[in-house]
C-alpha cells in the first residue's frame, strides 16, 4: 500500500469513518481462451451463456469443388477458413471472400487453426500415391482469389508415415496390397487415410495444458470384419515440425515427416463410414467432439456424434477385434447423451460431418453444404449454443437459418 494511501486511511479512521478492506490492485493475468471446462455435468446447462458476438449465419460461397469438409474461425481476427476438399477459402464473418488456395488434386479434409503460429493445418490425402500429409497454410499471405497451392508459397506439407503403414498393411498376408477399397481384409484398423484434425491438450491433461495436434483416421465401412470398430487418433507435438515442412509437389510427393507418433489412441464406437470427418476440441466442456458419417453395422447404435471425456486419462487395454491380441491406449466416451446398453456406447444425434467449430462460451458453428444449380457446392455455418441435453446437445440460435 502506498504511503499516501496509508495517510488517507489513518485520517479517515481518526475521523471515525469506517474503511472497508480493499484488496491491492494486481496485474491481470493473461486471458484464457475460454472459461475452464464445465466438467462432467455437461448434460445440464447450469448458467446461460453470454450473448454471442458471432453472426448467426455465415455463407462461404459456392465453388466448383466437392462439398465443404471443414471450417475454422480465427476468433481474434474475425476470419473464417473453409475446406472445400480441393481448395481452401478465406472469408470474413460477413462471408466476403478474401482469397482462395486452389489446384489441389488430393482430398483436403478437416482443418484447424494453430493459435501459436497463426497458420491453418488440414488433412490432405493422395491415396493412389500412398501419401498422407498435414497441409499447413500461411493464411496471412492469402490475399486474392485463385492462389496456387504449389507455386504461390502459401502451402507447405508434412508427411505422416504412420498413416501410410496402416493404410498399406497387408492384413490377409497374400503379398498384395488391395488399394483404396473397403471390401478387403487389408488396411490395419480399417484405415482409409486421415480426415479429422484439431489442436488441444493431451487426453487426460489439465485444462490449459500445451496444445498438440490430433489427427483422426478415416476408417472404411466393412461389415464383414470386426477390427475396424475403433476410431483411431494420432497425437503429434509439432514444436520441431519446421524441420519437416516442404512445399507441396503433387507430381512428386515428398516423404518428409516424423518417423513415429507421440501417441496413438483408440476409441471403441462401432464401425463408421469413413471414420472421423471432423475432430474438435471443445474448450467450453473440456471434451473432444468426433463427428462421423454413421456406420451401418446393425449391432451398434451408429450415432453421428461422439464425445471423448477429455479429463480422463487413457487406459492401457486390449484393442478388441484385432486378428491377434493387441493392446493400446484406450479413450473413454463421455457417459452423457444417448446410451446403447447392448454395446455400452454413448453418443449424440447431431450431424456435424461437414464442419464443427467451438467458439468458446458455449457457442458453436455447425456447417452445412449442398449442391447448387450449375454444379457448384455451397457451404455455410449456423450458430448453436450448448445445452448438453439428449438427443441433440446443441440448440440453434434464433434466426441462424437466415443470412445476417
Amino acid at each position: 500500500m502506498s504511503q499516501a494511501r496509508l495517510i488517507l486511511v489513518a485520517a479517515l479512521a481518526a475521523a471515525g469513518v469506517a474503511v472497508a478492506a480493499v484488496p491491492i490492485a494486481q496485474a491481470a493475468p493473461n486471458p484464457a481462451p475460454s472459461a475452464p471446462p464445465v466438467g462432467a455435468e455437461t448434460s445440464v446447462a447450469v448458467d446461460p451463456p453470454p450473448q454471442p458476438r458471432w453472426p448467426e449465419y455465415v455463407n462461404g460461397g459456392s465453388w466448383p469443388t466437392s462439398h465443404v469438409q471443414g471450417v475454422v474461425v480465427d476468433t481474434e481476427n474475425d476470419l473464417v477458413y473453409w475446406s472445400f476438399t480441393q481448395m481452401l477459402v478465406k472469408t470474413d464473418l460477413e462471408g466476403n471472400v478474401i482469397g482462395t488456395v486452389e489446384g489441389l488434386t488430393g482430398h483436403l479434409g478437416d482443418i484447424d487453426l494453430n493459435r501459436e503460429d497463426g497458420r491453418v493445418y488440414g488433412s490432405l490425402e493422395y491415396k493412389a500415391e500412398e501419401a498422407f500429409y498435414i497441409a499447413i497454410f500461411d493464411v496471412d499471405a492469402i490475399d486474392r482469389i485463385g492462389m496456387d497451392a504449389e507455386t504461390d508459397g502459401v502451402l507447405t506439407a508434412v508427411h505422416l508415415e504412420e498413416v501410410v503403414e496402416d493404410f498399406t498393411a497387408d492384413m490377409d498376408g497374400d503379398g498384395v496390397f488391395d488399394g483404396d477399397t473397403g471390401d478387403t481384409a487389408d488396411h490395419r484398423y480399417g484405415c482409409s487415410g486421415i480426415d479429422g484434425v484439431s489442436f488441444g491438450p493431451s487426453f487426460g491433461a489439465r485444462w490449459g495444458a500445451e496444445q498438440n495436434l490430433m489427427v483422426a483416421y478415416g476408417v472404411y465401412s466393412n461389415v464383414e470384419r470386426t477390427d475396424n470398430d475403433h476410431q483411431v487418433v494420432l497425437e503429434y507435438d509439432i514444436d520441431d515440425w519446421h524441420a519437416y515442412e516442404r512445399p507441396l509437389s503433387q507430381a512428386d510427393p515428398h516423404r518428409s515427416g516424423p518417423d513415429a507418433v507421440d501417441e496413438k489412441y483408440f476409441l471403441h464406437t462401432g464401425n463408421t463410414t469413413y471414420g472421423v470427418q471432423n475432430l474438435e476440441y471443445d474448450q467450453h466442456t473440456g471434451n473432444w467432439l468426433l463427428a462421423v458419417y454413421p456406420g451401418v453395422k446393425e449391432e451398434f447404435p451408429n450415432y453421428p456424434l461422439f464425445m471423448v471425456e477429455g479429463a480422463r486419462q487413457p487406459e492401457r487395454g486390449e484393442i478388441v477385434g484385432q486378428p491377434e491380441y493387441e493392446e493400446g491406449q484406450l479413450l473413454s466416451l463421455l457417459p452423457r447423451g444417448l446410451h446403447d446398453e447392448a454395446t455400452d456406447t454413448w453418443g449424440w444425434d447431431f450431424d456435424a460431418s461437414y464442419g464443427l467449430e467451438s467458439l468458446g462460451d458455449g457457442y458453436y458453428y455447425g456447417a452445412e453444404g449442398r449442391a447448387v444449380p450449375g454444379g457448384d457446392q455451397e457451404g455455410e455455418v449456423h450458430l448453436y449454443r450448448w445445452s448438453g441435453q439428449p438427443p441433440n446437445p446443441f440448440t440453434p440460435v434464433a434466426g441462424s437459418g437466415e443470412a445476417g
